[in-house]
């Protein structure tokens, strides 16, 4: 059974053979899995490092502060593609719209790079813990342009 289903875990197991007639308890159960080095390491949260989120305020004026954020969805095919939003939060005009199948935090770059261009420099810009926006790639480009990178409050717009 274990090699016919090889993701299942002890529990799946048990209830299975109890299912097919056999009577033991799930000690002896659990006994015979784990000698047979059966046990399936649990998958563990990964763990954000610390940072101040800060609450939101509105803007002053364009160009104080744009947030940023993905969106998913899917064809009807099945293939799935992510929309990179940039918004100025002043006003709420979405300042650019990306739609790619994968986005990474260089293609983040380079997008804000062409957007800085045609707007100018923002002082702050807010995400969320993505990973493309955790990305050491991404703290640095901002550290080099002087701006301040921010992260929202859980649960928060």
């Amino acid at each position: 059974m274990a090699e016919r289903h090889n993701r299942w875990g002890f529990w799946m197991m048990y209830y299975r053979l109890r299912k097919l007639g056999y009577s033991w308890n799930h000690k002896r159960v659990y006994g015979v899995y784990t000698a047979m080095k059966l046990n399936l390491r649990r998958n563990h949260k990964k763990r954000l490092p610390s940072r101040i989120k800060e609450p939101l305020i509105q803007p002053l004026y364009p160009n104080m502060n744009w947030s940023m954020d993905f969106t998913y969805d899917g064809l009807i095919n099945g293939r799935k593609f992510r929309c990179f939003n940039v918004i100025d939060d002043f006003n709420s005009e979405a300042l650019s719209i990306t739609i790619d199948t994968s986005i990474t935090s260089r293609r983040v770059i380079k997008e804000l790079e062409t957007l800085i261009g045609w707007r100018g420099k923002p002082e702050q810009l807010r995400v969320d813990n993505g990973p493309e926006f955790i990305a050491q790639a991404l703290e640095e480009w901002c550290d080099r342009q002087a701006i301040k990178l921010m992260f929202i409050q859980k649960g928060k717009l």
